[in-house]
């Protein structure tokens, strides 16, 4: 049930785009038991003026225009451990299929209530049972 949503620059090639796609849902199968074909994303592009980061760098990470933003909205109830071990698979699995600095990988979670979600059908999938 996550949603993934990755910014990243316009003229990043569309090899780069696919493999942190597919790096990112591996990354929830593998680290945060998130079930097979449970894939949901929006991937934007944006001019370069439009990725807004700090040049000075931020707690000692320097970051370049390279830049990819990915937040996950996903249910809550994930251990600390398991957050720590998805941040790494995308940060390394992102480095390892395009090169792209682990330093330029940024990640953000936004923990929801599993009646949070509707799959479609304007239905609540997910209703807590009485």
């Amino acid at each position: 049930m996550p949603l993934a949503r990755i910014d990243l620059a316009a003229d990043t090639p569309a090899e780069h785009v696919s493999a942190i796609s597919e790096v990112v849902y591996d990354a929830m199968i593998s680290t945060a038991n998130v079930p097979a074909h449970d894939k949901f994303q929006i991937i934007n592009r944006h001019a370069r003026d439009e990725l807004v980061y700090p040049a000075e760098g931020y707690l000692g990470i320097a970051y370049t225009p390279g830049i990819v933003f990915v937040q996950i909205t996903w249910n809550a109830g994930r251990s600390i451990e398991v957050k720590k071990a998805f941040y790494k698979a995308i940060a390394e699995g992102i480095h390892a299929r395009t090169g792209i600095s682990q330093q330029n990988v940024w990640i953000s979670l936004i923990d929801v209530k599993r009646e949070d979600w509707s799959f479609g059908n304007g239905e609540m999938q997910y209703a807590p049972q009485d």
